[in-house]
């Protein structure tokens, strides 16, 4: 067993943020991550960080535009939270020796992104997110952290109280991919989860292949609650041969989306009179849908974004790497011809409930990054928003974690909100499931417990409970492989839980997944090798997906209005007087429990008062 006092799971910009900030409040502080730092997928994040700096600009003008841009499902605290503490940890970046793209006066440029009233996105050409990591990992490097690097994190070390809020997480269990050893990490103080997104639950994701909601997936299990997971971003410029980003600073430097008739259609049909190109990520994506749908796209597939205008130099100096990505990818060469783009699953606004200091339900259990739901996004979250959330949410749990004070949290977690409980009212029969032949609650405690133990006990029979689990999954000597469940899961994802959604075509999503759970009982894992055995880990990310696949379905399904990213056939308004609040669902033992808690609109100095959205 390996004891620190906080354990922090994941190494992109959220734990990495999070590693630095405790280790800064005098914790000693380890990481442990399924991938080197800097092959984290943060990254692959290109855009920018929204941060106000300038004069003209305020924090007040960024929550706004924030709380919009949420369609008001945003929680005020943790947007304030937010755009206040944004501009103070992008400075720091610089002074970290970030290499931020400079204006003539050598300030950090800006620019305008979507859904902005003010250019306030900071950026690094068009590599924000790798030029972050590199610069946070040099920081780690300085600190001596321990990194534990292709350590996978299967399994929370959490005590058996009956409720959730009376429950402490001792630590995580991992399994090392050159070893093959099983291990229990200890954490005295904290274990920060920091994990990133579900994007593998789709087949056409900006995501990687290693971001498959693990940490999401080990805290339901664990007790603590999902909150708003039918709320899924789709990026409006993906490569359509690979999903690979194409970044909205190509929009934000001037960028022109074209249909197959030539028609500058964010303008010319409508769509967004004002903002155009410019108009919020859910916009602009259903615009496009809607193009290709009714016959105006490129191969009945997607439509045009040239950038051939701004310019060689320009183009060059602020956006290199996409003339990689599209001539790599595509054969196309953006400075001859416009590249062929469509919506792709890029990010999850939803995941583990926390307030705005990373703090869970569950005692010693922190959350950072787009793992976690401070709901800073809501409904939909604006281009150069996701940085800084690993940044400022990371640093607070870190700071949290390690002992260090901060302001009191506004924002209650785990606690039933002022609207009932509500049954799943749906055809599709969602009983418990007993997956891979484990008890399904062991997954987050120990079964039997009681809470009793001290936390070194809790974390050694954690081990001893996902030693077998891998011992039988490595014994079965034939059964289905984890790929086709995978693939059979992410084709009916991506056919009807996407942009577009149907009750008919939601609660088929929910039989589907219903049956690739049950098929999941009978997995095998074809490699029994003990070292270096990814198709044993792909096992278990399988699991994951299927858990969150269900979740994201099952809040599409209840949800019936038309708010942000989420938009229903059935529901085409947005509904304040019975919807304004958060989709919450419990793991129950493996029987989802839906309920819902009240969205807070009340800041520290003004309430936001929903408004029609328009761009």
């Amino acid at each position: 067993m390996y004891e620190y006092d906080v354990i922090v799971v994941g190494a992109g910009g959220a734990g990495l943020r999070a590693a630095i900030a405790a280790q800064e409040a005098g914790a000693d502080v380890a990481i442990v991550t399924k991938l080197h730092p800097v092959r984290s997928h943060t990254g692959a994040a290109e855009g920018g960080i929204n941060a106000a700096l300038r004069e003209g600009d305020s924090w007040e003008d960024h929550a706004y535009d924030t709380m919009k841009g949420s369609d008001y499902l945003g929680d005020a605290p943790a947007i304030e939270t937010l755009c206040k503490d944004s501009p103070e940890e992008t400075v720091q970046l610089e002074h970290w020796g970030m290499a931020f793209s400079r204006d003539d006066d050598g300030r950090m440029s800006q620019r305008p992104f979507g859904g902005l009233s003010f250019p306030r996105t900071t950026y690094a050409g068009a590599e924000t997110g790798h030029q972050l990591l590199h610069t946070l990992y040099e920081q780690l490097v300085k600190r001596g952290v321990e990194v534990y690097d292709e350590w996978h994190a299967t399994r929370l070390a959490v005590s058996d109280e009956e409720q959730p809020e009376d429950r402490t997480c001792h630590g995580v269990v991992a399994y090392d991919v050159k070893t093959g050893e099983i291990a229990g990490f200890k954490a005295n103080d904290g274990v920060i989860l920091a994990t990133g997104g579900p994007g593998q639950v789709y087949d056409h994701t900006t995501n990687a292949v290693a971001c498959t909601g693990d940490g999401t997936a080990m805290a339901y299990r664990a007790g603590v609650p999902l909150e708003d997971m039918e709320f899924i971003q789709f990026h409006p410029t993906t490569l359509p041969s690979t999903g690979v980003l194409i970044t909205e600073g190509v929009r934000g430097e001037g960028g022109i989306l074209y249909n197959a008739e030539g028609e500058r259609f964010m303008f010319e049909r409508g769509y967004a009179n004002n903002a155009g190109e410019l108009a919020s990520r859910d916009v602009v994506s259903r615009a496009e849908l809607t193009e290709v749908n009714e016959g105006r796209g490129i191969e009945d597939e997607y439509v045009h974004l040239d950038m051939r205008h701004l310019g060689e130099e320009r183009i060059i100096d602020r956006l290199e790497n996409i003339l990689h990505l599209a001539e790599d990818f595509e054969g196309v060469d953006p400075l001859e011809e416009p590249m062929p783009v469509k919506p792709g699953q890029h990010f999850a606004m939803g995941g583990i409930e926390t307030d705005e200091n990373g703090q869970t339900c569950i005692e010693g259990l922190y959350a950072a990054g787009e793992c976690a739901c401070a709901s800073v996004h809501g409904a939909n979250r604006l281009g150069g928003n996701a940085l800084p959330e690993l940044t400022v949410f990371g640093k607070r749990a870190g700071h949290h974690a390690g002992g260090k004070e901060i302001e009191e949290a506004k924002i209650e977690t785990g606690k039933r909100g002022e609207y009932e409980s509500g049954a799943i009212e749906t055809p599709v029969e969602l009983g418990e499931v007993d997956t891979s032949g484990e008890p399904v609650a062991s997954d987050g405690g120990t079964p039997g417990d009681g809470g009793a133990a001290d936390g070194g006990e809790i974390v050694e029979r954690a081990v001893e409970d996902e030693r077998e689990r891998v011992e039988m999954l490595l014994e079965r000597d034939d059964g289905v492989h984890h790929a086709q469940i995978r693939a059979e899961l992410q084709e009916s994802m991506t056919q009807y839980v996407n942009v577009f959604r149907e009750e008919e075509r939601l609660e088929q999503a929910l039989r589907d997944i219903r049956r690739a759970r049950e098929r999941y009982q009978d997995v095998a894992v074809a490699d029994p090798s003990r070292t270096f055995n990814t198709d044993l880990l792909q096992t278990i990310e399988t699991r994951n997906l299927l858990d969150l696949a269900e979740a994201i379905t099952i809040g599409a399904l209840v949800r019936e209005e038309f708010r942000g990213a989420h938009w229903r056939k059935e529901h085409q308004r947005r509904k304040d007087d019975e919807w304004l609040k958060h989709t919450m669902l419990s793991w129950n033992d493996g029987d989802p429990e839906l309920w819902f808690r009240p969205v807070v609109l009340e800041g520290e100095e003004k309430t936001y008062e929903p408004k029609t959205r328009s761009y």
